[in-house]
């Protein structure tokens, strides 16, 4: 077998070296190819182009395959808790005994903000968005332990990564909290990871909320599905303003901004919002159905299918059970919930769907529990950013373990040719 490719251009081959990865990947390494041709290559969206070496992360998405570490999702998912993936993805390895306490007693000594950025929040004008300030107070957190935004040692690093992760439920809750006009509560002590975020979100005045386990079970769960997902539009965001050597806050802050996109991070809210417009429309299910199946301009099919899975999404399956014990446990009757049930019985079992692999994903079944747990609508978002932030530190880290090289992608520029500037008196 050739250990490189050949590129022929003007009558000259070039060699491309062959990298091939721990799981039988091959990719062709271009770095050399624009100084040996004058050639780069262009490839919109990076669909085909491989940014980095990871040791993160494992996705094939025509076998339906996620692996955190080399640890399938599904085991990670019924046997794991979301501290505990937190602690694989970041530090590479499932923490021993001693270790899985120490970084539990981190995450419970660092829950609390300091009194000062209280008031950060309340300069927020009401009805913000929960994602702007979540962002903002991700940079200004830098700020309160500036020694703790570029750690360079395992044991700094530590502190600094428990910290992010036990401050940022504070701060998603807070944001919320403040851009609704209500009091921000304090964290417990006694309380766990998932359990303390749905108190402080949720806790009002002399009514203390109590998490059920089940539904803590099904958060916790879809934090650690969504805790990690290769190269992804916010990961990338994150690796890149990394490679600046951008500190840790920093460079989350700012892959909090790309995961508020629609197209990305959004897409669980989009689910609840096309149920919603078929709700208020009085339209039915099937006519719904048939202007999906035709096509027809302006109708779209949120929660289905994925870019990345040609087969199945391994998520969903997982993250439908839980949606499932969730709605029995709970004996809600909302009709937005009893339209997704409906919609998902028609794609699994219509040969239109089917045959398309246009099965429901993650994002289908974890719009429908965050909102039959009450989860407000415009926080689907944030809860996306709190269970991909272990993954984006984990990044961030392997990026600042290797030798510095910024990020620095090339374009093919095809605007206008060199022109002289005319005054503005003579420009007509």
């Amino acid at each position: 077998m050739t250990d490189h490719a050949v590129l022929s251009y003007k009558g000259r081959n070039y060699d491309l070296p062959i990298v091939v990865g721990t799981e039988d990947e091959h990719a062709a390494d271009i770095s050399s190819l624009r100084g040996a041709s004058g050639l780069i290559t262009l490839d919109r969206g990076y669909g085909n182009t491989g940014s980095c070496e990871s040791e993160i992360t494992y996705i094939d998405g025509d076998k339906g395959i996620l692996r955190y570490r080399g640890y399938p999702i599904e085991q990670l998912a019924e046997r794991s808790t979301f501290t505990e993936t937190a602690y694989l993805l970041i530090f590479g390895e499932l923490p021993t005994g001693a270790q899985y306490t120490e970084f539990r007693r981190l995450l419970n000594e660092h829950q609390h903000i300091h009194e000062n950025m209280l008031d950060f929040f309340h300069g927020f004008p009401e009805g913000s968005p929960p994602m702007a300030i979540l962002s903002a107070m991700i940079n200004a957190l830098g700020c309160f332990q500036p020694e703790l935004t570029k750690p360079d040692d395992d044991d700094h690093f530590m502190e600094a990564a428990a910290r992010l992760i036990s401050k940022v439920r504070t701060i998603a809750a807070a944001a919320y909290r403040t851009s609704a006009g209500r009091p921000v509560n304090y964290p417990r002590q006694d309380m766990r990871y998932t359990s303390n975020f749905l108190h402080m979100l949720m806790s009002m005045p002399f009514d203390l909320y109590e998490p059920d386990p089940d539904i803590v079970e099904a958060l916790d769960r879809i934090l650690i599905l969504h805790a990690d997902h290769e190269q992804n539009c916010s990961t990338s965001t994150v690796r890149m303003v990394a490679s600046s050597q951008a500190n840790l806050h920093a460079s989350v802050a700012a892959g909090v901004c790309a995961l508020w996109g629609p197209l990305h991070g959004g897409a669980n809210q989009a689910v609840i919002e096309m149920l919603q417009r078929l709700h208020d429309s009085g339209q039915t299910l099937e006519s719904f159905v048939n202007q999906i199946k035709n096509k027809e301009a302006g109708v779209r099919l949120m929660g289905f299918g994925h870019r990345v899975y040609r087969n199945f999404d391994p998520r969903a399956k997982l993250i439908k059970e839980s949606c499932d014990r969730v709605l029995a446990k709970l004996g809600i009757h909302d009709p937005l919930l009893d339209l997704a049930t409906q919609l998902e019985e028609v794609a699994l079992e219509d040969d239109y769907f089917v045959s398309r692999k246009l099965y429901p994903n993650v994002d289908f079944y974890s719009g429908i529990i965050l909102r039959a747990i009450g989860i407000p609508q415009d926080m689907f978002t944030v809860m996306f950013a709190m269970g991909r932030l272990p993954g984006w530190i984990a990044q961030w880290r392997e990026v600042h373990v290797q030798p510095p090289k910024i990020d620095r992608p090339r374009q093919v520029y095809i605007g206008a040719n060199a022109r002289d500037f005319v005054p503005v008196e003579e420009r007509g």
